[in-house]
């Protein structure tokens, strides 16, 4: 009787420290909310713990800046970059991981060491690219950026070696399966949750990127939520309420995305960790 009570007194204070936890950790995002129904030069008064009524002007002067066209900028950049990235890691990590042909490790060792350089460092090469190309008056060269992305490539590989059984494909080419057909009916359905992961991931790092955009986009009609955001500032006042409407509105979409995705995500971790 003592063991259980025990038990019990002993998941509830796990449960009690997950709340708190959780608390602590979303208290800043609390604050970006409540900060953006307050007019700016209250906001230096006291960290505000209750909403204000300045919300609708704030929100306001968010749309009137181009708010909503920002935001179709980013979803239209963030999706279609999902989608290429998603597309060409999974292509990589197949053909790596279950492939033997000359040049394999190679390849690999490229991957791998891609990953280590920044990639601030190819900015330019990229931006002259795109100008001869003449993208830079369009959204592709948001997008085009995370074709060639090593990170999301050596993690299809982990998943792809890991989760697809060799035995498994060798028995789909027993009964007759094509080559694109084992990659697409055997091979892609026992790596959703790695998927679904590389794709949260990319959404994430393109609906945030700040440093591309502002190189490379110059027309306002093409602005993403960060160049949108920047614009509320200027050199002689930051609209600081507006800033955080802007920056709440901008951060629901990923919220949402994280709630539906948490679980696929959380086990496509654990399942493409690295063994050691």
């Amino acid at each position: 009787m003592n063991r259980k009570i025990q038990r019990k007194a002993g998941a509830a204070c796990k449960q009690l420290v997950l709340i708190v936890m959780t608390l602590i950790m979303f208290f800043p995002l609390f604050i970006v909310f409540i900060m953006g129904t307050y007019y700016s030069e209250d906001i230096f008064k006291g960290m505000p713990i209750l909403p204000g009524n300045y919300f609708i002007e704030n929100l306001k002067m968010v749309l009137s800046k181009g708010f909503l066209q920002a935001f179709l900028n980013s979803v239209i950049v963030s999706v279609f970059s999902v989608l290429l990235s998603v597309s060409v890691s999974t292509l990589i990590g197949f053909g790596l991981s279950k492939y033997r042909f000359k040049g394999k490790k190679v390849i690999l060792a490229f991957v791998v060491a891609v990953m280590m350089i920044p990639s601030q460092v190819s900015l330019i090469g990229y931006m002259l690219e795109m100008r001869k190309l003449g993208l830079l008056t369009t959204l592709l060269p948001l997008i085009f950026t995370w074709a060639a992305h090593p990170l999301g490539a050596f993690l299809m590989v982990q998943f792809f070696s890991d989760s697809v059984p060799d035995e498994l494909l060798e028995s789909g080419r027993i009964d007759g399966c094509s080559e694109p057909g084992l990659f697409i009916r055997i091979a892609v359905p026992c790596i959703r949750p790695g998927i679904a992961t590389l794709a949260v991931l990319i959404f994430l790092g393109s609906w945030n990127n700040y440093t591309l955009p502002v190189i490379l986009i110059n027309k306002q009609e093409l602005f993403t939520i960060p160049l949108m955001v920047n614009t509320l500032s200027n050199a002689f006042r930051s609209d600081y309420g507006a800033i955080m409407c802007a920056l709440g509105l901008s951060i629901l979409p990923m919220i949402v995305l994280f709630s539906l995705c948490s679980k696929t995500f959380i086990k496509g971790i654990s399942a493409g960790a690295v063994k050691g």
